[in-house]
C-alpha cells in the first residue's frame, strides 16, 4: 500500500515520532521504546501512531508471544512503510522549510526579539 500523498497534520509530536522512525527505518519499535525516543508520552505516541497508519505511512504488528508465560502483555510493533519513507522525509523537510520561513519573519518566535 503506498503512502498518502498529503500525509497527516505534521504537529510537533508527529514530527518527533517521525523522525524517531526514520533513525533506523527498516527497524521495528515498540510503543514504549517510541516514546522514549521521541521524548514523549505513550498517550501521545499512540494516537500519532494510529493516524500515521491510517495515512499508509506506517505498518504496525502484534508480537507473537504468550503473554502469561513471558509475565508481560504483547507488544504492538511499528515501522515505516518503506513506500512511504520518501514521502516521509519530504513532508518533514517542507515542514522544516516552512519553520525556518516563519523565523526569518517573525524572530520573536524564536525567543529573539524583533
Amino acid at each position: 500500500m503506498a503512502g498518502s500523498r498529503t500525509g497527516p497534520k505534521m504537529t510537533l509530536p508527529t514530527q518527533l515520532v517521525l523522525l524517531a522512525l526514520l533513525e533506523e527505518p527498516d527497524r521495528e519499535r515498540y510503543g514504549l521504546e517510541l516514546s522514549e525516543v521521541a521524548g514523549l508520552a505513550t498517550g501521545t505516541i499512540h494516537p500519532i501512531l494510529a493516524r500515521l497508519e491510517g495515512c499508509g505511512w506506517v505498518r504496525s504488528r502484534w508480537e507473537e508471544i504468550d503473554p502469561h508465560q513471558q509475565g508481560r502483555p504483547r507488544r504492538r510493533y511499528y515501522r515505516l512503510n518503506p513506500d512511504s519513507i520518501a514521502l516521509v522525509r519530504a513532508a518533514l523537510a517542507r515542514t522544516q522549510a516552512a519553520r525556518s520561513g516563519v523565523l526569518r519573519l517573525r524572530p520573536d518566535l524564536a525567543g529573539g526579539t524583533p
